[in-house]
């Protein structure tokens, strides 16, 4: 007959729910994964799924009861430590959305706003355009199962303990942010240069020509330009865009790395 102490029992929910913290964390923030449209049956099966197969890797665990004070905190942490690397990958997504904003905003289709269900926002045509485009290279470089492969290494790099996992962590973070203002500009950069120099042309036109209809002939023409100029950008932008993404993937690991404080 098979006998399971209650140590056991609690050893092996330990084992499973704290990884499955983790998980859901990075899957609930994590682009692709944390969609909307996803359904969250969905979300909660993948979690299980790659808790059962990352759980018996998992280095030795607290020997604490996970329904207790210390293994809640411990939970906490975990959910808390995977929100933060999914977020990590979600700045990306959003520097290419704000990229799409700035380009829509200086053609002159502010007004053209659509659900975003990933920002869960309002966002316009040439955002959404660029967040399309951006998940198909993140899912053709392959760079979902990379982020993956990342959170089942974190266990060894940055193991499930009752210890403070620092704030220097959670700075790094907030430091990553600034890539949604940096990168976006750059990758808008060629299409705000154009445009401006559109508007200069316009401005002189009218100037020469007052009798122009500036309002008839401005919005026609500076959409057309940033039409041709992201048509003309196309085929360059998926470069730039796998390296933003693996730049992600490398801050990503950076989370998962020890902080000073641990390492002690």
């Amino acid at each position: 007959m098979i006998t399971v102490t209650s140590a056991e029992l609690q050893t092996w929910i330990a084992a499973f729910l704290w990884p499955l913290a983790r998980i859901l964390g990075l899957i609930s923030a994590a682009p692709v994964f944390g969609n909307r449209s996803v359904p969250a049956r969905i979300k909660l099966a993948l979690g299980v799924m790659l808790a059962l197969i990352i759980a018996p890797t998992v280095p030795a665990l607290p020997a604490l009861e996970p329904m207790s004070a210390s293994g809640l905190l411990i939970l906490a942490q975990q959910f808390i430590i995977g929100l933060a690397m999914g977020f990590a990958m979600r700045i990306v997504f959003s520097a290419v959305e704000m990229a799409g904003e700035v380009t829509g905003l200086t053609m002159g289709l502010g007004f053209a706003t659509f659900y975003d269900p990933m920002s869960r926002g309002q966002s316009s045509a040439i955002s959404q355009f660029l967040s399309l485009l951006t998940i198909l290279v993140f899912l053709a470089a392959n760079i979902h199962l990379a982020l993956l492969a990342t959170l089942a290494e974190s266990f060894t790099t940055l193991p499930i303990s009752a210890s403070p996992a620092g704030a220097l962590r959670f700075q790094q973070v907030a430091n990553w942010g600034g890539q949604i203002f940096s990168a976006g500009v750059q990758l808008s950069l060629p299409m705000v240069a154009a445009l401006l120099i559109t508007n200069v042309a316009l401005g002189i036109l009218t100037r020469a020509a007052p009798q122009l209809n500036l309002f008839g002939i401005g919005f026609p023409v500076t959409i057309g330009v940033g039409f041709i100029m992201i048509a003309l950008a196309l085929p360059y932008l998926a470069t730039p865009l796998e390296r933003l993404l693996q730049d992600g993937i490398g801050m990503v690991r950076q989370i998962s790395m020890p902080t000073p404080l641990m390492t002690r």
